[in-house]
């Protein structure tokens, strides 16, 4: 999951066609799983830039509610 979300997606749908390719899961299903992931630690030993980055677009999406 990380993988996917250190990629660049080259135009609106792309990323979730890859997503249900790729995983074989719906979009909404592969947010879910990602937001939990994001609060693990190994996630964050495994690949501290691109965690750190999501988790401040998630606070920032949180803090604009």
């Amino acid at each position: 999951m990380l993988a996917v979300e250190r990629r660049g997606w080259p135009g609106p749908g792309a990323k979730e066609r890859a997503i249900r390719e790729r995983l074989g899961i719906s979009p909404t299903r592969y947010y879910q799983l990602l937001n939990a992931l994001l609060d693990d630690p190994r996630a964050l030993a495994h690949d501290p830039v691109t965690v750190n980055r999501l988790r401040r677009v998630r606070r920032n999406r949180r803090e604009r509610r």
